[in-house]
């Protein structure tokens, strides 16, 4: 199927990016006039900052670059199922319109933070007004209890942001920090994910990959050929099936990265064989299932290192199957230079995150409406 035409991925707007890098209170929105007579409370106290180490990288990292995917469109389609025809309906029956508060984003476990670009994306798309602070930035591993971000402006655009941000932070979170949990184990191997991904938010969770550490596979059908075992089946084998793709790329004059699926060692000797008798555009080998699991929970690799010390550096080689945070160190240290995990996305636990409204600030606004 062809695919839908659509405006490419924006990168996250610079002056977006750069609103976690200065405090933004000094020109608020509008406000009414009890609420100029408010007072500013204390901020409330923060955890203690992070060290040096554990708090890089600072410098936002930007999403993969996909030729069709729009990222600000994913954004309305998940604003506008919450809003549905009628807006939301708690926050016009019990905010006036002209209320301004001020909300304190909360790490309610441990682990890496991840989407605060795509959150200011968000906000901005409710309500360019509203002023956002960041205390820390995309991939810093933050601690249960952490107050790590502020949103200060009009009530209603906050709580009508509120969940689609917290939806999208929460599962990004999740992604890169098992990602960067599995690519500490796994060197000096790279983790990559895996297409296994939430419908819709294929670039999004790539994205939350990238900021936990990992490098990403291809995105789609459409940047990498990848010859996998029903491509092998139909074409009748290994050879036919990597004689047809290197005819194909050089008719159509493309040049992309090619990786074939081999699952035991007399495949992966048949692609050697048609490589050293064949110009061809082979970059990679998947050694798919290569890992062996054993009754007590251990896992065999001989057959894996068997596998790369054939390829002998001639390809890259990617590790694929019966990966998990307790596989990862010893299948790394089989010498692939990649190991794919679709636990990365299709098994992704979010990392809990609140946001809170600041109540004594907003009782002393509800008490100022009501007298007025």
């Amino acid at each position: 199927m062809p695919a839908i035409p659509t405006a490419p991925a924006p990168a996250p707007d610079s002056s977006l990016l750069a609103r976690r890098h200065r405090l933004r209170f000094s020109s608020p929105s509008p406000r009414s006039n009890h609420q100029r007579l408010l007072p500013r409370l204390p901020a409330r106290p923060r955890a203690a900052p992070m060290s040096a180490e554990a708090r890089a990288p600072a410098s936002p990292v930007a999403p993969p670059a996909h030729p069709t995917y729009d990222l600000r469109a994913v954004i309305a389609l998940a604003l506008s199922e919450d809003a549905g025809d009628r807006g939301g309906m708690s926050c016009l029956a019990t905010i006036p319109s002209d209320v301004e508060a001020e909300a304190t984003f909360i790490a309610k476990a441990d682990g890496v933070i991840a989407g605060i670009s795509l959150a200011d994306m968000i906000f901005n798309q409710v309500d360019p007004s509203l002023n956002v602070e960041w205390f820390e930035s995309d991939g810093n591993y933050v601690h249960k209890g952490l107050q790590f971000g502020k949103v200060y402006g009009c009530a209603r655009s906050i709580i009508i942001a509120e969940r689609v941000v917290l939806n999208f932070m929460q599962r990004m979170s999740g992604i890169a920090t098992l990602t960067k949990a599995m690519s500490d184990a796994a060197r000096p191997a790279c983790i990559l994910e895996t297409r296994k991904t939430a419908p819709g938010l294929r670039l999004v969770d790539k994205w939350a990959v990238l900021i936990g550490g990992g490098k990403n596979h291809r995105l789609g059908l459409f940047d990498m050929v990848m010859i996998k075992d029903n491509h092998i089946s139909v074409a009748g084998g290994i050879a036919n099936a990597m004689r047809s793709v290197d005819q194909f790329l050089e008719r159509e004059k493309l040049t992309i990265p090619v990786e074939v699926e081999t699952r035991t060692i007399e495949e992966v000797k048949d692609v050697l064989k048609y490589a050293a008798e064949n110009k061809t555009s082979l970059t990679r080998i998947m050694l798919d299932n290569m890992v062996v699991p054993l009754p007590n929970g251990d896992v065999d690799v001989s057959m894996l290192k068997d596998a790369v010390q054939l390829i002998n550096g001639r390809f890259e080689t990617e590790a694929s199957g019966n990966v998990t945070i307790d596989t990862v160190k010893k299948i790394g240290e089989a010498g692939v230079t990649y190991i794919s995990s679709g636990a990365l996305t299709h098994s992704v636990k979010a990392l809990d995150i609140s946001l809170k409204i600041d109540t004594e600030l907003a009782l002393q606004v509800g008490r100022r409406t009501n007298r007025a």
